[in-house]
């Protein structure tokens, strides 16, 4: 999808980043229409897990759909401490994930929005990631890092 090169390094950096928080959004359309949705994510072997309620049927949007991932850690960091995030496009595929992966997930809800949580494994292979960090300073701009 992108012709830019990028480096192992610049992809690390990305994984890393969504190694330190355990939920984003997937966004990608539904009857031609827009639509983000939480997920639960791990990163295995440069791709990205996701973990979703089955019952919403938004895993059916995302299944053959290029679909962007995103996560960050806007909420629970200012600037001063050096905020960032990260936004993954790929081609989304169902998987039945290892019992390895399902550890790194940990436990699953019980409930959603008043059901019982019915889980549902997805998985992105990046072809364009990007990592954006905004950190204060004497210039307090917006710092980008291309990566893959």
């Amino acid at each position: 999808m992108s012709s830019d090169p990028t480096s192992p390094a610049d992809d690390q950096l990305a994984f890393e980043l969504l190694r330190r928080t355990d939920y984003g959004r997937v966004a990608t359309s539904m009857r031609a229409l827009p639509f983000l949705a939480a997920a639960r994510h791990i990163v295995v072997g440069g791709k990205i897990l996701l973990r979703m309620h089955k019952g919403y049927g938004y895993h059916q949007a995302c299944v053959g759909s290029v679909v962007a991932y995103g996560a960050d850690n806007l909420d629970v960091a200012s600037a001063r401490d050096g905020q960032w995030t990260v936004q993954c496009i790929g081609l989304c595929e169902a998987v039945e994930p290892t019992n390895a992966e399902l550890e790194l997930f940990g436990s699953t809800p019980h409930f959603a929005d008043g059901e019982l949580f019915d889980p549902v494994y997805l998985r992105i292979q990046p072809q364009v990631t990007k990592v954006h960090t905004l950190h204060a300073g004497h210039d307090r701009r917006l710092h980008r890092v291309r990566v893959r």
